[in-house]
């Protein structure tokens, strides 16, 4: 408790000033009271608990929800892919076109894309494939060319997370989390990658410390990143980094001269291919997918509450 300092010649006692008198009080002047704290010189009252009640400024209830989460969470794909949807005039809602991305759904709306329904109950799939070569990181392909999706059969629908270059191998999640995918992209959430390369030359260890501080590309420099360089075979390489660029990697050394001859990627986030030979896959234990979402701040409900009940004990 923090009491108001009195001067010494202060010889009056002033008449404590009520708890309704404080809350009128519109500048930062010091009051006494009960509960005040200090921070950076400046009184204020300690904050109040969130309401989380069901009337809740965010409250689904209340003002929805903006339409490409709701789609994007209902497993129809990237926010960025629902969003092309949207644009398209495929989505209806309550029978009308929805075009305007601004749109928020509410409970009771009928939704449809291409005329089918679409559910907002949440049951995610989540799969991790170790991608063989000679194959394309997408759900369908103009071209009649084997996909993902010709590998991983599954009734629900899902799509991958990101892109592998057709002869890039390795470690690829599939997923209809929408939420989850959107973050384990987005360069804001520096998810790691690791890279195991075979380059046509021995690499330079001047160029490896350049490209562990950053290459200009034509789209930027890119971030810092690992570099190991096989001592005994210095074309093999193994290249950490936190950005998902489009074709990244081989763009990196073909800048400097390299062409890369073989590319896989050994581990995306926290999961690695190890167990699963080419064009192999598996679901991911719950274990994984807590793992996953917490590496990109997504926290469950329950381990929401199990925090809190661990603070009080």
């Amino acid at each position: 408790m923090i009491k108001r300092p009195i001067s010494k010649g202060d010889s009056e006692r002033k008449a404590p000033v009520s708890r309704r008198q404080r809350m009128k009080t519109n500048d930062n002047s010091f009051l006494p009271g009960r509960g005040l704290t200090k921070k950076n010189d400046v009184r204020t009252y300690p904050k109040l608990r969130k309401n989380t009640s069901k009337t809740g400024s965010e409250d689904y209830s209340a003002q929805g929800i903006r339409i490409n989460k709701y789609l994007a969470d209902a497993g129809l794909g990237s926010r960025r892919r629902v969003e092309e949807l949207i644009i398209e005039g495929v989505v209806k809602v309550n029978r009308k076109a929805a075009t305007d991305l601004s749109v928020r759904i509410m409970p009771g709306d009928f939704v449809t894309v291409m005329g089918e329904p679409v559910s907002d109950r949440k049951v995610f799939t989540y799969i991790l494939l170790n991608k063989p070569k000679d194959i394309i990181t997408t759900v369908s392909d103009e071209l009649g060319r084997a996909t993902v999706m010709d590998i991983v059969r599954k009734e629900v629908r899902i799509y991958p997370v990101g892109r592998l270059d057709r002869n890039t191998t390795g470690a690829l999640i599939l997923t209809n989390d929408g939420e989850l995918a959107y973050r384990l992209t987005h360069p804001k959430y520096e998810v790691p990658r690791v890279y195991n390369v075979v380059l046509d030359a021995p690499l330079d260890l001047r160029d490896a410390a350049s490209i562990s501080r950053g290459i200009e590309l034509e789209d930027g420099i890119t971030g810092e990143c690992e570099v190991l360089v096989n001592p005994e075979d210095r074309r093999k390489v193994a290249l950490g980094i936190r950005e998902g660029r489009n074709r990244e990697v081989r763009r990196i050394f073909e800048s400097l001269g390299y062409e890369v001859q073989r590319l896989d990627r050994k581990s995306f986030a926290t999961l690695t291919t190890r167990g699963l030979a080419r064009g192999e896959y598996r679901n991911l234990t719950q274990k994984e997918i807590l793992e996953l979402k917490k590496l990109v701040g997504l926290h469950t409900k329950y381990e929401t509450s199990r925090k809190r009940k661990s603070r009080h004990e």
